[in-house]
């Protein structure tokens, strides 16, 4: 149990501070720029500094411990930081130590398995002229020349025939590796309130090398007071972690435990939504991302922000679409797109549309990288939000969480509030612990099932562990014991009282438990039709009662009469089902739906069970027409799927309607 507390805490604390990891590459562009006083030195000495200070053993610079697969990542970063020392003539032990690296690992830029950063093409290319430039002779024969410049070519060309507001927006984003081709003055454009370009260390440092503008220059010295000397991949990127670190929680559902700090992540959020916040608006996967948690967390956003993204054509001529590796930006379009909620959202519809056949595509060429990603993709091509369990969404999470994730812009970089050990050993604790809780529960069902003698009820499937499971999948928490309980107990009965209705009883059986379940108060002494009639109405009313007497300390009233209500309306419902099987009518769709909607059960399952949830129901509320209209749309739901996915659609009688 500390180490769980220990655990919280120290997750609470990760909403206070971003912590992103230094991006070498990015450092090293900031230690480019040249000082206002003299282009012989450095403007920010202590960023070169931070140079010396961190190159590896091995003589690479970037993250520690990289992944084989980050090696192309690490030639970026290295060169970087070697024409940076090279710049200002320091450091000839790093410098050697580093080429010698490129030298051993140059292959890697040949290797399609390798993981590669953002416009990699046109930056390590740029940075190999910049060194030409430099006089700086590197370890590569004419042919790696060749590759190097013939890649690019075929880079520049693709963006030159798209020649589109996306293309040049993701050219300018890569203009530290274009500087002999850049119009500095148009790439301005592009310059964000905060003086950034594109929030990008590495592009606005290499116009402020061009230009001397004085918004850029209060950005980096923005960034190193907060820093220090090492410089982040992106800054700032608070939205997109903060809103990151609810998704994980939830995912791997442990978001319960930190409600208030999520709630002022959300507060906060929806006002930088309304003011169309730059950080929001200019990030694609932050926008669907956003979008996505605010809704489910009902507040009240419109779509109008992901309208741009409306057609396949639209992104992919956008600056996220002219990137190589798009697959995760597209998955956070998918999901926000599932979540249509207000009339004439058509946009969302055609978006989830396209962004699904762009996944599948991905998945079927084999384009996904990382197998984490993979999996992720495929669960949520399988199921969409509509058909999500949240303890199944949980338990997938949790075998794919990477607590060292590694992701990459145009380096790789890590970011602790998203990827860490404290997430996954929270997330299995929780699980485990509730896990046990459920199963204790579930004995606890299979002796009540036993105790009521329904094991005698032959005719009847046997439905408590399905149940359980059911209602567990989305109500896990431990404090919700009773909610679940509640719910099982319900379902069964329904269950066994569908088939009672359906092959275990005479109709003189079902006629007797309706006028017993009426008169409800029955002496002790009353005769029953059969056994099957007393085992049933006995189980009922207990539960009933159950159900009564502690939605009684939770609402503050007595809802008892609430609940015989809803059973009545599903024992006449199936009864009227049972007469038309036995007369052998064909019903009306009208006639089938309105029996139909309560014969599906959802009532008795659903509707005792809220009131043991917490919050206040009044007579007022329950009574409310928004209150039957909400809960007869979910009947209606619940009933054509499960029409639609059991033998009710060919044998049922769905089948048996009139036109």
């Amino acid at each position: 149990m500390q180490r769980v507390d220990v655990s919280k805490e120290r997750i609470k604390k990760m909403f206070d501070k971003v912590e992103l990891s230094v991006s070498a590459y990015d450092t090293a562009w900031v230690a480019m720029v040249p000082s206002s006083n003299s282009s012989h030195a450095p403007l920010f000495p202590g960023c070169v500094k931070w140079l010396l200070d961190n190159q590896h053993p091995n003589g690479s610079w970037g993250l520690p411990c990289h992944s084989p697969l980050l090696t192309k990542d690490a030639l970026s970063s290295t060169l970087a930081c070697i024409l940076a020392l090279k710049r200002w003539d320091i450091g000839e032990g790093h410098v050697k130590k580093g080429l010698h690296f490129i030298k051993s690992n140059f292959a890697s830029v040949y290797d399609e398995r390798q993981y590669s950063p953002i416009g990699f093409d046109i930056l390590f290319s740029g940075m190999v002229e910049y060194a030409r430039d430099m006089d700086l002779v590197l370890p590569l024969t004419p042919k790696d020349l060749d590759a190097v410049f013939s890649k690019r070519d075929l880079e520049l060309e693709r963006c030159y025939q798209s020649n589109s507001k996306g293309s040049k927006a993701y050219l300018a984003y890569l203009s530290e590796g274009t500087g002999k081709l850049n119009d500095w003055k148009s790439i301005m454009a592009y310059q964000r309130k905060n003086g950034s370009l594109f929030n990008s260390p590495s592009t606005t440092a290499a116009a402020l090398s061009h230009l001397e503008d004085a918004n850029c220059l209060d950005y980096l010295n923005t960034l190193l007071e907060n820093f220090g000397d090492g410089v982040p991949i992106i800054c700032p990127l608070d939205v997109y972690v903060h809103l990151s670190m609810i998704d994980n929680l939830e995912k791997l559902g442990i978001d319960r435990h930190f409600k208030n700090e999520i709630k002022r992540v959300l507060d906060e959020t929806h006002r930088r939504w309304l003011q169309e916040d730059e950080e929001i608006v200019l990030d694609l996967t932050t926008c669907a991302l956003a979008f996505r948690l605010l809704r489910t967390h009902r507040y009240d956003v419109s779509s109008d922000l992901l309208i741009q993204f409306v057609e396949k054509v639209e992104y992919l001529d956008s600056i996220e679409g002219h990137c190589r590796d798009t697959t995760s930006a597209v998955l956070e379009l998918f999901k926000a797109s599932q979540l249509v909620i207000c009339p004439h959202e058509e946009a969302l519809e055609e978006q989830n549309s396209w962004s699904r056949e762009f996944l599948q595509s991905k998945l079927r060429n084999g384009e996904i990288q990382d197998d984490n990603l993979t999996k992720e993709v495929i669960h949520a091509l399988n199921f969409p939000y509509h058909a999500s369990l949240d303890r199944i969404v949980n338990k997938a999470y949790l075998k794919v969480y990477d607590s060292n994730w590694v992701q990459i812009a145009k380096s790789s970089y890590r970011c602790s509030n998203i990827s860490n050990e404290d997430f996954r050993n929270l997330g299995v604790q929780d699980f485990n612990s509730c896990q046990l809780l459920q199963q204790h529960e579930l004995k606890q069902l299979e002796s009540w099932e036993t105790e009521c003698r329904l094991d005698k009820l032959k005719f009847s499937r046997r439905k408590v562990a399905v149940s359980q499971f059911a209602a567990s999948a989305t109500n896990f928490s431990p404090e919700r014991s009773d909610v679940r309980i509640s719910w099982v107990k319900h379902a069964v009965l329904a269950y066994m009282i569908d088939d009672f209705f359906d092959v275990g009883s005479s109709k003189e059986e079902q006629e007797n438990l309706i006028q017993l379940f009426d008169k409800w108060d029955i002496e002790e002494n009353t005769i029953f039709s059969s056994e099957t009639v007393e085992i049933i109405f006995w189980a009922l009313r207990g539960i009933i009662c159950e159900t009564a007497d502690k939605a009684m300390k939770v609402q503050g009233r007595c809802v008892k009469d609430h609940i015989i209500e809803i059973w009545k309306d599903l024992l006449k419902s199936m009864w009227m089902e049972a007469e038309w099987t036995r007369d052998k009518i064909v019903s009306t769709m009208d006639e089938y739906m309105s029996a139909a909607i309560v014969s599906i059960a959802l009532g008795p399952i659903i509707l005792p069970a809220m009131y043991l949830l917490g919050p206040k129901l009044s007579e007022e509320v329950i009574r409310s027409s928004e209150y039957q209209e909400l809960f007869k749309l979910l009947c209606i739901c619940g009933r054509l799927l499960n029409d639609v996915q059991s033998d009710e659609s060919w044998t049922g009688y769905i089948r048996d309607v009139k036109e």
